[in-house]
């Protein structure tokens, strides 16, 4: 269903424990950068009512998801800050094509992998933390449907751009690229790390 070509390193869970604060500061910021994200396709495809209405709709629940994580880290005693940001999303996006309607796939599906290893980030956070913290586990777990859901609200809008199995073709590229960039990892503590 996410189109994911690997599960993430034990490595991560290592980060996870030696710097969940990080990781939860980070994690604002990649609810902002979602609902960013989604803005950008509504000004570059403005005459797309199918796109601007799906993407009003995820810029919405991702500005509830920031304010829900703003919210625990107040609870936690954590100041939010501005971080560095890890190199996953920006190699992600150099993968993406120059030329319309090329673009406009890449874009998507570039944004549908970002969603779908969040998704699976989260899950796996959620069981992670659930024996010493099941608040936070339970937060983590309520957040899987609608990054799943967003997931496949980009690659069906790519499909706006391009036949279905030119899509798909060009998902199963890019999440082999993907699973590349997440094994090679970074060594600051981020979701995508």
């Amino acid at each position: 269903m996410l189109h994911l070509q690997s599960e993430s390193a034990t490595r991560w869970f290592e980060q996870v424990d030696q710097h969940l604060d990080e990781i939860l500061i980070d994690h604002a910021h990649c609810e902002r950068k979602a609902a960013s994200t989604a803005m950008n396709f509504i000004n570059a495809y403005a005459e797309n009512r199918d796109l601007c209405r799906e993407m009003k709709q995820i810029v919405e629940e991702e500005l509830e998801h920031f304010e829900m994580v703003l919210d625990i880290l107040e609870q936690r005693g954590i100041a939010f800050r501005r971080l560095a940001p890890g190199p996953y999303g920006k190699e992600l996006n150099e993968l993406v094509r120059s030329q319309e309607p090329d673009r406009a796939v890449d874009r998507l599906l570039v944004a549908s992998l970002i969603e779908a290893r969040s998704c699976e980030r989260f899950s796996l956070l959620a069981e992670h933390v659930r024996p010493r913290e099941p608040q936070l586990a339970d937060f983590y777990a309520g957040l899987f449907e609608s990054e799943a859901r967003h997931h496949t609200t980009y690659v069906r809008l790519a499909e706006a751009f391009a036949p279905r199995d030119v899509v798909r073709e060009r998902l199963n590229q890019l999440s082999a690229c993907e699973a590349k960039i997440i094994a090679t990892g970074s060594p600051l503590p981020r979701m995508h790390s």
